[in-house]
């Protein structure tokens, strides 16, 4: 095989990205303003107004993520349902909570959300965790309630709204959603003329422009575009950040029996790297369990300069959605998605005693500037596609005296993954050296020739799965609704591994393995509901997940059985009087009856048996006054356990890791005058062991942060200063046994918004 890459080349179109947004931006905004200087047409008559049919008047008016905190319908559900008719555990941030808390990445989102963890994984991604269960690496992460599951940087720039859905998720979604789910609810095209730049300067030269420009061009068409570009020297966690995008919607037939949508999507990101931070003891002496980070500011970065985390995104869907009456309906969906991932970055840890000062090893006692740091090398090289294709009919009829809630459907996956390996240097590959540093020189701008190396293919993995599913909410009394759900999955994967040996140009040994997974999820519930302001749940539902999960087969784990789980809760939720103020909660219990350990540094992969965990996640959202908005959310988790233990995972009895005890996140805003709106709240997580227990807990901590909008123009112009992380606090936000990733530091952010 030749040494030459054999990884496609990036599309063109990612070139052009960078001139597209801005072109599109400026382009519209120029556009929109030479409108303000010609004469506005004369006003209609007030009888050709009420005219228009009242569907088309709803629809104009249909509600977006940028109109408050409090959402009260969602889909994460398939059909639309009310969020009092949902079951579990629910927390929504809307655009305009993440507006108002500078929030322009999805990882951000769900830090600000309860009961989230992350766990720096080998190769520097984050696997989010919700009540200490793995989320990313089982694909739980949804585009409009479609899979979303490659790994790369994801931005809110087009998102209208983010559903953490807690507890098992299977029935909707299938296979994962142990842990629960996370859906990304892209902007959609709104019968309305609506324009809206904002330009953000923040520390480290950062500077980040979104527009987000919808026209409606008939009584039931209306086209959306959304740009992004956004460029900084650091995050204040050590990463450089270079990204664009580009997003758009269009739709016809709005509110009509039958809709047509279309949504496009691209984005590119070309950022920095930080591996993170290793962590150190006290003394030379100390107990493992005195562990600590680092006394570094949090912005230091001690990786290559030629470090990087290029990815990209980009897929194309098409929805129909065709009612039958007011009460039913039939959505179906279509999307292809391209995903490309080229990270290469490196471990960072302290070299040994013999390179150190006075030949000691490295603890916080002989800690300082001149101590010497290596720097390795992690590659992740890969592409995926995904095909996915879903039909859901969701209906309110009356049948044998009850009404009935109805939603079923059917969808279709195939996705694909090629990963790519670089030539070691036995393999007659380039392998460039990367030079030490120390302590005292962060950012020494020291830089590798990456592209250097050659790489192969690794290995290739196909899956096509298939699922449908049935589920009825019936009234059954005036206060009284049961609900009842049943799906079925079958999962076919087939994965190759390409072998190397080391006295290379000798051919490539294939090693081919399959997964087939046929299994039944489960769900049920009974809902209280006394009054329109007071919903109580019980609910029960079971998931699974299979050894596939991250597209990684091998002779380990090809024959292990699916990890199989049973969530329990029992809620409730209470709106205020006037119906803008929600409070929610739900006592849980997350059992995992073959829980599959797996660390591909130890070569772990085995079910060794069963954990659980049992808390409290409260959520509050919504308008206090008019003038006083409020976000809350918190998780409780005083139960957590490894009921079965494996050798070399986490021990029998341990409190898992990356389980802690209590979460949360309060924002709060108020309008002192129609001209000025102040806002503060905070980020808090207690002590948290990273994967494996090592017997050492990462410092808790409490987040603060500022905000001062200023309206200079009612309903144009406003300007919003952030001030995030105000005391600078160094803490420990992405955890692993080895190293963590920083926090990030204060940032101070000055965002101008100009609405047209």
């Amino acid at each position: 095989m030749s040494r030459k890459s054999s990884r496609p080349k990036a599309r063109p179109v990612l070139n052009l990205l960078p001139l597209g947004a801005l072109a599109a931006g400026f382009g519209l905004a120029t556009a929109a303003m030479a409108q303000t200087s010609v004469a506005p047409a004369p006003a209609k008559p007030a009888t050709e107004e009420a005219a228009l049919p009242t569907v088309r008047v709803k629809a104009a008016a249909e509600p977006q993520g940028k109109d408050a905190y409090q959402a009260t319908q969602t889909r994460i559900g398939k059909g639309k349902q009310d969020i009092r008719d949902i079951p579990q555990s629910l927390t929504v941030v809307t655009e305009k909570l993440m507006d108002d808390r500078n929030l322009d990445n999805v990882k951000e989102v769900l830090k600000n959300t309860a009961g989230i963890t992350f766990m720096a994984a080998e190769g520097g991604e984050e696997d989010i965790r919700i009540h200490g269960i793995s989320l990313q690496s089982t694909g739980d992460i949804f585009i409009d309630g479609m899979r979303d599951p490659a790994f790369y940087e994801r931005d809110t720039f087009f998102l209208d709204k983010v559903e953490l859905l807690r507890g098992s998720g299977a029935l909707m979604f299938g296979r994962g959603s142990s842990g629960g789910a996370v859906n990304q609810v892209t902007k959609q095209a709104v019968l309305a003329d609506q324009n809206e730049i904002a330009i953000t300067a923040s520390s480290h030269a950062g500077l980040r422009a979104v527009g987000d420009f919808n026209a409606r061009t008939g009584e039931t068409t209306a086209w959306r575009i959304g740009t992004m570009v956004d460029r900084a020297d650091n995050d204040g966690a050590g990463n450089m950040i270079n990204k664009v995008g580009l997003a758009g919607s269009v739709r016809t037939g709005i509110g009509e029996t039958d809709e047509f949508a279309l949504t496009m999507y691209a984005l590119q990101n070309g950022n920095g790297m930080n591996y993170g931070m290793p962590w150190i003891r006290p003394t030379l002496t100390s107990p493992v369990a005195d562990t600590t980070l680092v006394p570094v500011d949090p912005t230091a970065y001690y990786g290559m300069a030629s470090d990087r985390n290029k990815g990209s995104a980009q897929y194309v869907m098409g929805q129909h959605t065709h009612r039958f009456s007011a009460d039913i309906e039939l959505t179906s969906k279509a999307r292809y998605a391209s995903y490309t991932r080229n990270q290469r970055a490196g471990t960072v840890r302290f070299a040994g005693a013999a390179l150190q000062p006075g030949g000691l090893a490295v603890s916080l006692a002989t800690f300082g500037p001149n101590t010497v740091i290596n720097r390795g090398t992690q590659l992740k090289v890969q592409d995926m596609q995904t095909v996915t294709v879903q039909s859901d009919l969701s209906a309110r009829i009356h049948a044998a005296g009850m009404a009935h809630n109805i939603t079923t459907g059917v969808d279709f996956s195939q996705e694909k993954k090629q990963v790519y390996a670089a030539y070691s240097a036995n393999q007659g590959g380039i392998v460039p050296p990367k030079p030490t540093t120390t302590v005292g020189r962060p950012d020494d701008g020291a830089w590798i020739d990456e592209g250097r190396r050659s790489f192969r293919t690794n290995n290739e993995y196909v899956s096509k799965g298939y699922g449908a599913y049935l589920q009825d909410l019936v009234q059954v009394a005036p206060m009284w609704k049961v609900l009842a759900g049943l799906r079925y999955d079958k999962l076919d994967g087939d994965y190759r591994v390409y072998s190397i040996p080391s006295n290379a140009p000798s051919p490539p040994t294939t090693t081919p393995y399959a997964m087939k997974i046929s299994e039944w999820s489960k769900r049920a519930a009974v809902l209280f509901q006394p009054s329109e302001r007071l919903s109580f749940h019980l609910m029960g539902a079971t998931s699974f997940n299979t050894s596939g999960d991250t597209y990684s087969l091998s002779a380990a784990n090809a024959n292990i059985p699916p990890e199989k789980s049973v969530n329990v809760e029992l809620g409730g939720q209470y709106d205020s009087a006037d119906g803008k103020l929600t409070t929610r909660f739900g006592i849980f219990r997350a059992t995992k009856l073959h829980e599959r350990n797996t660390d591909p540094l130890t070569n772990l992969v085995v079910l060794s048996g069963k954990r659980h965990a049992a808390g409290i996640d409260v959520d509050i959202t919504g308008r206090i006054t008019p003038e006083w908005e409020i976000f809350g959310t918190f998780t409780w988790m005083p139960v957590a356990r490894i009921d079965i233990g494996a050798p070399g995972a986490e021990g029998q009895g341990s409190r898992p890791s990356l389980t802690p005890r209590y979460s949360g996140s309060l924002w709060t805003t108020y309008k002192l005058t129609p001209q000025w709106r102040v806002g503060g709240g905070f980020v808090a997580r207690s002590g948290q062991q990273p994967n494996r227990n090592p017997g050492f807990y990462a410092p808790k901590f409490i987040i603060g942060n500022l905000m001062a909008e200023y309206t200079a123009i009612e309903d144009a112009l406003l300007f919003r200063l952030n001030v995030d992380n105000v005391a600078n606090k160094r803490y420990a936000d992405t955890l692993y046994s080895g190293h963590y990733l920083p926090g990030m530091g204060r940032i101070v952010a000055l965002t101008g918004t100009y609405k047209f």
